[in-house]
């Protein structure tokens, strides 16, 4: 009975393997973040530790270029001066932590996008400079679309055909307070857009007990940063939810997107199962 069960330990770990080897397959190119979490809802906070987690656990964490947060450059009446102010902190935490206790984004400066504006623009402007037919850029659109086009705005025509805007939720693109998501467009980007990932990532926090419990302290880092929306008192609808939809984007991207039949439905059995072998191979 004990060789049986070593057996099939052994057969199911080959399994896993294989598995996680085979959803990994991204296609060519460099990846580019715009997250906001300076808005009334807190997600991106989740958003952003697991997608920071999930570039690292699929070893792809050398083509994150551009990586800015806090991207609602006008404050919602939603939220006060002060609570917008600790949302930018949280975000800059969120960011630096995440990337700190995992690893590998030494070169990447996760810029605040509304109290760094024109360097963000300016970063986000040379990795679509960089763009070419065999290194497009995919823009993960994670919060409204302005700092988008204005780095647009200042680039070469030319290269925008090697741009890629991936999007998933509509209430990013019409959030915009200087570009609309039509104007987004016009600049001859490619739309890359997949379901709304809320309907499998903004799940029960019970659903997320696993990493609360975790006996890596990286996976409870992330619980602990994606908690903070739950807790949060400026929105009522993440309340009993550990949202990280945003990171969604990030899955369809890892597992080949558009070109190679990307996950179009993220899901946290998904996002366990890829952080913990990276865990397991690297205490």
């Amino acid at each position: 009975m004990h060789q049986k069960t070593s057996l099939f330990l052994f057969i199911f770990s080959l399994i896993s393997i294989t598995v996680a080897a085979q959803i990994v397959k991204p296609p060519k190119g460099r990846i580019a973040i715009v997250a906001d979490g300076n808005s009334p809802d807190p997600d991106d906070l989740g958003g952003t530790a697991i997608s920071i987690a999930l570039l690292r656990s699929a070893g792809l964490e050398d083509r994150l270029v551009h990586y800015s947060h806090s991207c609602d450059l006008v404050r919602d009446d939603r939220i006060s001066e002060k609570a917008e102010k600790e949302r930018h902190h949280l975000m800059q935490v969120a960011c630096d932590m995440t990337a700190r206790r995992w690893g590998g984004f030494e070169q990447l400066t996760f810029y605040d996008a509304l109290w760094q504006k024109e360097e963000t623009i300016n970063d986000l402007a040379w990795a679509i400079n960089a763009s070419t037919a065999d290194d497009p850029l995919w823009i993960i659109e994670a919060g409204e679309p302005d700092i988008i086009g204005m780095a647009l705005k200042i680039t070469p025509k030319e290269k925008h055909q090697y741009v890629k805007v991936v999007t998933h939720h509509p209430a990013n693109d019409n959030a915009g307070d200087y570009y609309t998501w039509q104007q987004i467009l016009d600049f001859g980007v490619e739309e890359v857009r997949i379901p709304d990932q809320n309907i499998n990532l903004k799940a029960d926090i019970e659903q997320w007990d696993w990493a609360k419990n975790h006996q890596d302290p990286r996976i409870r880092l992330i619980w602990t940063i994606g908690n903070l929306a739950e807790i949060d008192n400026i929105v009522n609808f993440q309340k009993g939810k550990w949202d990280c939809s945003d990171a969604g984007m990030i899955l369809y991207w890892i597992t080949g997107a558009n070109v190679n039949n990307g996950l179009k439905a993220g899901s946290v059995d998904v996002v366990k199962n890829m952080l913990s072998k990276y865990i397991d191979e690297n205490p």
